[in-house]
């Protein structure tokens, strides 16, 4: 264990760009914070830095030193001791993907500053906050620290903005405002607030050039660290004020880009640390109450304001609910209504032990808010809201979705469902044309991170078929019943493409064969908006006919275009059935091959869910199997010839010991 830790102050000398930092004994503490800070803030500025660690408390503890300063940073360095080169190169100290220091892991040292380190073993001893020069270390004086000097060299072009903030709440702007802010300027503000809060941000003040996709002059809001694209909550110019933005988590990033062209006078923000309630505008989120799942505080009250894209509406479920109870539930409660404000449609109020039912708004925009009295706590609540790109029901025959944002990168923390819901008696073929998300966890070679879970039903507590990541795609599946959920479950960081899915219901038809025909029968409730004409097999000469409340198909096979193939060495009977749900604008016909076994009279159909592959995969068992020595049978009416004859034959064998039988009872009565 390092015994080091970093005074809580350091300060910058603005003649020289001099950083000083003095380190002094201490137990149990860790020592980066502040070297972090300073770092950090260097490359915020965009300048080189010069590191000097100066040391009489031998190598060990200045290994210790950097062995910390290294996890912290997450950077390559080089290490230069006792004049030997040593790479270091430090990974993630926890196995948790949501702890955070000052300095991120996530938050790489860019390459435009270096670091040189190196240990001078002459003795220095300046007391905290003090300059030390290189006189001062020529001096045989006892050292009882460690000093850290840190030279900034100031960036080419742009000015000096952004910074980390860290208080509970505070402001920030763009340089000179409320004047013209600078060409050419590039400012990043981190904002870290205590682990478990959320982060409200707040404009005052907006004005940038307008360019329509924001190319020129912008601000870019992180929900966290802005090194991953997926955090990108939204991009902004113009003089459109951006929303309230609440953070899920206790970090936000903001960025803002100044081209050489056209100024304007900027903006003013404020930030403030959130307990509970806030502004939600992601595609999902979680809400709990204060404390969750222990008690919630007396006297509490949190409001959250959802806002969702203009297109979407809200979906809010409740996953655990436990208030005090009372009949009007006037003393703790759940309130919920249509809109932003309390003056809009009132759903409810809500308290007790029993979950609300699940809400969908009428607009984009829900308010949910939280009051508890001063007495008589309970465990509280957690829910979840979706909007709709993030939680939609798929009831169409055939249909495709995809991932937020395909075929960019979709947004971290993000938790999203989709329904496919198809007629009772259908199931549900899907294939998964395009398939990219964050890789497995290497330690334990698991979906641990971001993944897309499909359950052979409509809720989480169905049967799951399983759990992808990677680029490494699920095989088409089939559903067991006439639904299936998928569930995208993203964390804080590294996003990636995405997935395409497309999928289609699998009509349920009786299907039979004998030694000479096809039969085919579909439910006409199956299919109510079709007609005998959409369905047909081999060819529209072959449709289906109505018998009762079912339409039918019995075809021989030597009519309808059935041919044979061989397979696994069994000779076989195939054919396409068509059922075509096209409405005039858009071309959209199901198909099926249906095949018979004439020795077994056994019949079975697959959807085929890609026919350019399907024809593919037909003239490769065409070549494979198409033997004259073997097969000299090319389409049904050999089959069925050979099938006429066999008949014929069972027949007369049949009629043959009919008549012998009826010899022999004739020859008992006469005797």
């Amino acid at each position: 264990m390092c015994p080091w830790r970093l005074n809580a102050s350091h300060r910058r000398n603005n003649d020289h760009g001099t950083v000083i930092a003095t380190l002094k004994r201490s137990s149990l503490q860790l020592i980066t914070r502040n070297i972090c800070s300073t770092l950090l803030f260097a490359k915020l500025l965009n300048a080189d830095v010069n590191l000097t660690l100066s040391s009489h408390t031998g190598s060990e503890e200045l290994y210790c030193l950097l062995h910390i300063m290294l996890q912290q940073a997450h950077g390559l360095c080089i290490c230069a001791y006792m004049g030997q080169k040593v790479d270091l190169l430090m990974s993630k100290v926890s196995q948790s993907k949501d702890w955070f220091l000052l300095c991120s892991l996530k938050l790489k040292l860019r390459s435009h500053f270096k670091s040189t380190l190196g240990a001078i073993l002459s003795p220095s001893s300046p007391s905290a906050g003090t300059v030390a020069g290189a006189q001062d270390s020529a001096k045989p004086q006892k050292s009882r620290g460690l000093l850290v000097r840190l030279q900034l060299q100031p960036p080419v072009a742009g000015v000096k903005c952004g910074g980390i903030l860290s208080a509970t709440n505070g402001n920030f702007s763009s340089p000179n405002f409320p004047g013209y802010y600078p060409y050419d300027t590039e400012c990043t503000w981190l904002i870290v607030v205590t682990e478990g809060s959320s982060i409200l941000l707040t404009f005052q003040h907006f004005d940038l050039e307008f360019h329509t996709y924001c190319e020129y002059d912008y601000i870019k809001i992180y929900n966290g660290v802005s090194e991953d694209e997926g955090n990108l909550l939204g991009k902004f110019c113009g003089q459109v004020f951006p929303p309230r933005f609440t953070s899920s988590w206790h970090v936000m990033s903001i960025i803002f880009r100044s081209d050489k062209h056209v100024v304007s006078h900027g903006f003013s923000a404020s930030y403030s640390k959130d307990v509970c309630g806030g502004v939600l505008t992601g595609l999902s989120g979680l809400l709990s109450s204060p404390g969750y799942p222990d008690n919630y505080p007396n006297n509490a009250e949190c409001r959250w304001f959802i806002r969702v894209s203009n297109h979407s509406v809200v979906s809010l479920i409740f996953y655990d609910f436990h208030l005090e109870n009372n009949e009007n539930c006037s003393f703790d409660y759940i309130a919920l209504f249509d809109g932003s404000s309390m003056n809009d449609r009132h759903w409810g109020h809500y308290c007790g032990g029993t979950k609300p039912a699940d809400i969908i708004s009428s607009t984009n925009e829900l308010l949910v808010i939280f009051k508890s009295d001063f007495n008589i706590g309970a465990k509280g609540f957690k829910a979840f809201y979706f909007s709709g790109e993030c939680q939609q029901v798929f009831t169409a025959i055939k249909g495709n979705f995809s991932s937020p944002r395909y075929p960019n990168i979709y947004p971290n923390n993000i938790n999203c469902h989709w329904t496919v819901q198809q007629p009772l008696g259908y199931r549900v073929n899907v294939h998964l044309t395009d398939f990219e998300l964050e890789d497995r966890d290497s330690l334990s070679d698991a979906c641990d991170y971001d993944f897309l879970a499909i359950f052979d039903g409509s809720s989480e507590t169905d049967t799951l078929l399983g759990k992808w990541c990677g680029r490494n795609p699920p095989p088409s599946l089939l559903s067991n019943g006439n639904r299936l959920l998928f569930v995208l479950s993203a964390d804080r960081n590294t996003a990636s493409r995405g997935f395409h899915v497309t999928y289609s219901g699998v009509i349920p038809m009786n299907i039979s064969c004998t030694r000479t025909d096809f039969q085919i029968q579909i439910s006409v409730q199956a299919v109510p908006s079709l007609s005998p004409s959409d369905i047909y097999l081999g060819g529209q000469g072959c449709m289906a006919q109505v018998f009762g409340s079912a339409y039918k198909i019995i075809s021989r096979f030597d009519t309808c275009g059935t041919k044979t193939q061989r397979r696994r060495n069994i000779t076989i009977l195939v054919n396409i059935l068509y059922i075509n749900f096209s409405d005039g604008t858009q071309e959209d016909t199901q198909e099926y091959e249906v095949q018979c076994d004439p020795k077994k009279k056994a019949a079975s159909y697959n959807i085929i869910t890609d026919t350019k592959l399907y024809q593919l995969q037909q003239q490769a068992v065409t070549l494979v199997d198409s033997n004259p020595e073997e097969l000299k049978v090319v389409d049904g009416s050999e089959v069925f010839k050979m099938q006429d004859t066999s008949d014929i034959v069972f027949i007369g064998i049949c009629v043959l010991a009919g008549i012998l039988m009826l010899i022999a009872v004739i020859g008992l009565v006469l005797l």
